[in-house]
């Protein structure tokens, strides 16, 4: 059976990165909570800019951030709208401003896809 993923890709500050953590443990359970199968963040580790585009040109790194990937993953695309719509009402999303959160959201880039090949 095929899944359905929502892709981030965010630049965080290195030294808020455990402020990113906190948020993302917290936002994920919501997440998680009003049905997404997983959900995963993870930091660059191993990610070089490109000669053309990269992780790093894509979201204007700076010196002190680091690049962060995350996915979140649903039965369908269908499941993934109604899993947002329950998230988006629940009231713990009114605590989310640009201003709360520790990254500059401009600079952050994400998409739905299909699966088309799992092994």
């Amino acid at each position: 059976m095929s899944v359905y993923v929502d892709g981030f890709v965010v630049p965080v500050p290195k030294h808020k990165l455990a402020d990113y953590r906190r948020m993302a443990r917290k936002f994920g359970a919501l997440w998680i909570k009003h049905g997404a199968l997983e959900l995963h963040e993870c930091a660059a580790d191993d990610v070089k800019p490109g000669k053309r585009t990269s992780f790093p040109q894509a979201v204007k790194l700076k010196p002190d951030e680091l690049v962060v990937f995350s996915w979140i993953v649903f039965k369908s695309r269908r499941h993934r709208d109604a899993v947002n719509k329950r998230v988006m009402a629940d009231p713990m999303m009114a605590d989310m401003s640009p201003k709360s959160v520790p990254f500059d959201g401009k600079r952050m880039f994400w998409g739905g896809f299909k699966e088309i090949v799992r092994f």
